[in-house]
């Protein structure tokens, strides 16, 4: 059994191939329990641990199975740690025998902004340019360069509640050879943006519906409890909305759980999710001037997937 360092899948991985791998995840018959989500009190803000088991059912000696567990610590900021840690356990599907242990926090932080990025290959106009990232956390930059990975970004502008952190990020970005800058200005960057995502805890929306424009698409990707919003209701108004999984995004995305319990949102507004989307079963968008919006709460499938493909080339190395 090998353990892979978070520096050894940042050296495997590269977004077009999980990309792909996980659009192909999406059309094999891969089987996800309901994942473990318990809530741990903590003096210094609750904390959050995660069990996400799933496994290729495929029926042959590749098959391969996996579980991931993290926590969420929000704690962690003020003692200058990472808020998310975790490891991801890799098994053969087919003897049970370990493979691999991987860790788990950056295996999130590429299959996430990923998943984000399949979504906008089927949603966002292919002439989206500019690109405005909220939030200025871990998974941020991962989102952007997966954005960019798929749709002609030449520009990025980056706000952050603090603009310090939002400066270094851009500089990591500018580093990567992208064009990226801060702004103190949330609603000038999205009322700018082609492409606009979003991750971040924040309990309050701060993608509100009276900065979109038309021919939008919105990226939400940070919160993932029924609680937490990262759009106001007047941004799911406006748009057309597509989710990661139907069963999660329902269950525990506060940016689609609190719309459907005010009334604002049916459950079947939901336009499709990635299932769908990969299938070919799903609306798209319907014209060029519409506003689409993505809501990840995140799938066992996208783990399962990164993990193989890090496991693949490691083998073939």
């Amino acid at each position: 059994m090998r353990f892979v360092s978070g520096a050894e899948i940042a050296g495997l991985l590269d977004f077009p191939t999980l990309i792909d791998a996980l659009e192909a995840a999406f059309r094999r018959p891969i089987v996800t329990p309901v994942r473990h989500h318990h809530t741990m009190a903590r003096p210094d803000g609750d904390a959050t641990l995660l069990l996400m088991p799933a496994w290729t059912n495929e029926g042959t000696d590749q098959d391969v199975q996996g579980t991931k567990l993290v926590t969420v610590a929000p704690g962690n900021a003020a003692r200058g740690l990472d808020t998310i840690n975790g490891l991801y356990i890799l098994n053969s599907g087919a003897t049970g025998v370990p493979l691999a242990v991987l860790d788990a926090r950056v295996l999130t932080l590429w299959r996430t902004a990923a998943a984000s990025a399949l979504a906008a290959r089927y949603l966002a106009r292919p002439d989206s340019t500019r690109l405005a990232v909220i939030g200025a956390g871990a998974l941020a930059p991962y989102v952007a360069r997966a954005h960019a990975s798929v749709r002609p970004i030449r520009e990025i502008r980056v706000w952050n509640r603090t603009i310090e952190r939002a400066e270094a990020m851009a500089a990591k970005l500018r580093a990567d050879g992208l064009d990226a800058s801060a702004t103190s200005d949330r609603g000038e960057a999205i009322g700018w943006a082609d492409i606009v995502t979003s991750a971040t805890l924040s309990p309050a929306p701060l993608v509100q519906g009276r900065f979109l424009k038309p021919g939008q698409h919105v990226d939400l990707v940070g919160g993932f409890t029924p609680t937490m919003r990262e759009a106001d209701d007047e941004a799911i108004r406006r748009s057309r909305i597509f989710v990661d999984t139907r069963g999660g995004a329902l269950k525990e995305g506060g940016d689609i759980v609190i719309p459907i319990a005010n009334g604002l949102l049916r459950a079947e507004d939901v336009q499709g999710d990635l299932f769908e989307l990969a299938a070919g079963k799903a609306p798209l968008r319907g014209s060029p001037d519409e506003i689409t919006l993505f809501k990840s709460v995140g799938t066992a499938i996208e783990d399962l997937a990164a993990a193989e493909l890090v496991w693949k080339r490691l083998e073939a190395a």
